[in-house]
């Protein structure tokens, strides 16, 4: 399905509540697949990721109803069961990654799959260490199907070249079946959703600085309440700043600090942001986002923020176009490891528009400010967060612009259009 995206000239106004946060959902289905009873999940994400990650536990012997349409009660013995089916991931990274840590410490065999996409992204990164505490998994050259026989497993301390939030919690969710003390040390702390949950659920983890450390343990089911998805936030965020007389308010946006590295970029470039109403749901700090347009400046990004802002970054160069000076991304070459490789894409598809942007081979850097002037079709590379970001720079652009296969944006936010709609005036 193609979109075309007609420049806004009014302004965004009104409010939000913006969608289930599609990295704690994923957790929450999975999580609570390991514990020993009845768990309730509200607020669980519509994007076909999540789902992923339900269809697979419930493969495995889970029990999901839906009591609504984001409502779910998962019911589990917390012994998973073998399946005699490949276990399909779709296009979720994050499902295939998790699920080979818990799989890889079973007593039965398993074989991961996943769509096109999913299957041409590295895979070595959880291999290696996996490998490491004795698992046994089969791939084609590091790339899914997945063959995992599982066994028994013997800790590790392991010290990650990247800092990855689905390597960590591999390991860490690996970890949870073994005997001894499993620890994982990253360069920088990436999102710390596992963390967060884990402990909510009872498991014997600690932190310390950039190591992260569990124990064997059993989980507990909990009622989970799920707060919105600052990556879905953030196309919000960018179209507040830059498209002229908006106003928006953003309700019930995760603020997590190793997740929100967003809003520490927009301060440096001098956004007019203010956060409201502060609270904790669920072990994950939450507040309300107000966004008004604002005269944007560049500002490097780069080391350890990156991690904490790496979803958010073609939307970050979207809103960089419009911000006087240069903004330079760097230590981001992670980004070639997408859906897309995002450096190449978004810097390809911005310069259709008429962004003064050069790619780089850890980043890249946006010569602003510079009109975007449409009138042309841009692709998405069957890449969900690249059609986000060019509706957020169509909506900017002098002339209507046509985004190519823009169903893409199902994969996380299913929602998307409905919710720019209700802001325009």
């Amino acid at each position: 399905m193609d979109k075309i995206v007609t420049p806004n000239k009014n302004g965004l106004k009104g409010e939000i509540v913006i969608p289930s946060d599609k990295s704690i959902s994923h957790r929450a289905a999975i999580f609570s697949s390991l514990a020993k009873g009845t768990s309730l999940i509200k607020n669980f994400s519509r994007g076909k990721d999540p789902h992923s990650s339900l269809q697979v536990v419930q493969a495995l012997g889970a029990d999901i109803e839906f009591l609504d349409d984001t409502t779910v009660r998962l019911t589990s013995c917390a012994k998973l069961q073998g399946s005699s089916t490949s276990l399909d991931c779709g296009n979720s990274g994050t499902t295939m990654r998790l699920m080979a840590g818990i799989l890889a410490a079973q007593n039965f065999n398993s074989v991961l799959i996943g769509d096109e996409s999913l299957s041409k992204r590295p895979m070595k990164r959880i291999i290696t260490p996996l490998e490491l505490m004795g698992a046994k998994i089969y791939s084609e050259d590091f790339h899914a199907p997945l063959k995992i026989h599982g066994q028994n497993l013997h800790a590790i301390d392991y010290k990650s070249p990247l800092a990855s939030a689905q390597v960590k919690s591999c390991i860490l969710l690996a970890g949870l079946f073994t005997d001894g003390k499993t620890s994982v040390t990253e360069p920088f702390v990436s999102r710390d959703h596992t963390e967060r949950m884990l402990k909510f659920m009872g498991a014997d983890i600690s932190v310390d600085n950039t190591t992260v450390t569990i124990k064997k343990s059993l989980l507990q089911p909990q009622n989970i309440e799920i707060c919105g998805d600052i990556s879905s936030a953030a196309y919000f965020i960018a179209a507040g700043l830059i498209v002229p007389d908006s106003k928006i308010i953003l309700k019930n946006v995760g603020l997590n600090s190793t997740r929100a590295g967003i809003l520490e970029v927009i301060e440096k470039m001098g956004a007019n942001v203010k956060i409201l109403d502060k609270r904790i749901i669920s072990g994950e700090d939450v507040g309300d986002i107000e966004v008004q347009t604002s005269e944007l400046h560049g500002c490097e990004i780069s080391g350890d923020i990156i991690p904490r802002l790496i979803d958010e970054l073609p939307v970050i160069a979207v809103m960089a176009t419009q911000a006087e000076g240069d903004t330079v991304v760097k230590d981001a070459k992670d980004l070639r490891n997408k859906e897309s490789d995002r450096i190449t894409t978004i810097v390809k598809e911005l310069q259709k528009l008429g962004a003064d942007i050069e790619e780089f081979d850890d980043g890249f850097v946006v010569h602003g400010k510079t009109q975007l002037y449409g009138g042309c079709e841009v692709n998405t590379y069957n890449d969900h967060r690249l059609a986000m970001s060019m509706f957020v720079a169509g909506l900017i652009s002098k002339k209507d612009i046509s985004i190519k296969d823009f169903n893409w944006v199902n994969i996380s936010f299913p929602e998307f259009e409905q919710y720019f709609s209700n802001l325009e005036v």
